[in-house]
């Protein structure tokens, strides 16, 4: 198929006239970079079997917040009219005077502690201690024995024409048990703490005395209104009021692009299939699933690009991945 009819064809099914859809196949990339001839219309990069398409990345927002005066400071002129209180002053009707008082003794009851047996010391024996022991000893020591036979050391008996080895036999061990004595016998002394007893008695406190009592004054309550506060002017300081503003601002402007893209060259009928079930799940597709890149289906892909935030214009590769279908399907 030539790649002029091959871009009319897919500019009538997606509806762009004016985008440059350039499919990568072996040998055509090279081939159109030449008849179009400026090298930076192509996309970078651009792979063989793949398709590529300039496609619209809408711009991003962000929201600010800042404080707006929406008075200012001020201050006004309060009048606080002067306070008058009723207040109840002592009148004195009889001077202060002194009077002597007996104080009588005082006694408490007091505990003691009385000594009943002094201390002392007492000694205790302590007994020896006996261990068991186990100790290896020689039962038999290693000896060597003349036997018939071949070896390293033979000694021929003249009288019956026999070879005779010296063959060693290795010590024998038996295991003795006997009671040894671990710790003597010791004496050591305690300590016998004195013993006491509590006894509970009345004793003097505090012997009896006499004391001057002071006999205080008596005084007259009568009621008098008394100026508390004079009047006067206060300033109070009227604070500028602020209002939070929230604003949304361009965190990135939109901008055109290349972007890989299905179309008719890399598009099979099982990925346009699993793409129009997906959108279907979406509530964006109520068309046939019929793996055909239509007019229904495509309209349905540019308004889950709109909803996502996702670059409209061409059914990239991107949107493939957010709706979970595999390009290789």
């Amino acid at each position: 198929m030539d790649s002029g009819i091959m871009r009319k064809r897919l500019g009538a099914i997606i509806g762009i006239g004016a985008a440059i859809i350039v499919a990568a196949l072996p040998g055509m990339a090279s081939a159109q970079a030449a008849k179009m001839g400026a090298a930076e219309m192509l996309p970078p990069n651009a792979k063989p079997g793949e398709c590529y398409a300039r496609v619209f990345v809408p711009a991003t927002y962000s929201t600010e917040t800042a404080q707006v005066i929406t008075r200012e400071a001020s201050e006004r002129v309060e009048i606080i009219p002067a306070r008058y209180e009723k207040v109840t002053e002592q009148v004195l009707v009889r001077e202060a005077s002194k009077k002597v008082e007996v104080v009588p003794a005082t006694y408490e009851w007091v505990e003691e502690r009385v000594l009943v047996k002094p201390a002392a010391e007492r000694i205790v024996e302590i007994p020896a201690v006996y261990e068991t022991v186990k100790e290896t000893v020689v039962d038999r020591p290693a000896h060597t024995v003349w036997k018939k036979g071949e070896g390293p050391i033979q000694k021929v008996d003249y009288a019956t024409g026999e070879i005779m080895c010296l063959v060693e036999v290795p010590a024998t061990y038996k295991t003795m048990t006997r009671t040894v004595l671990k710790t003597p016998a010791t004496a050591r002394k305690d300590e016998v703490p004195a013993e006491y007893t509590t006894v509970r008695k009345q004793v003097l406190k505090t012997p009896s005395t006499t004391r001057e009592v002071a006999v205080p004054a008596e005084y007259k309550e009568i009621t008098v209104q008394k100026l508390v506060s004079p009047a006067e002017q206060k300033r109070v300081q009227i604070p500028a009021e602020q209002q939070a503003v929230t604003k949304t601002v361009v965190a990135s402007e939109g901008r055109i692009e290349w972007q890989s893209v299905l179309c008719e060259t890399n598009a099979s009928p099982a990925v346009i299939r699993s793409m129009q079930q997906a959108l279907r799940q979406a509530g964006r597709y109520s068309g046939k699933i019929d793996g055909k890149l239509n007019a229904g289906t495509l309209a349905a892909v540019r308004s889950f690009q709109q909803a996502k935030g996702l670059p409209t214009g061409h059914l990239t590769m991107e949107t493939l991945q957010v709706l979970g279908v595999r390009a290789g399907n």
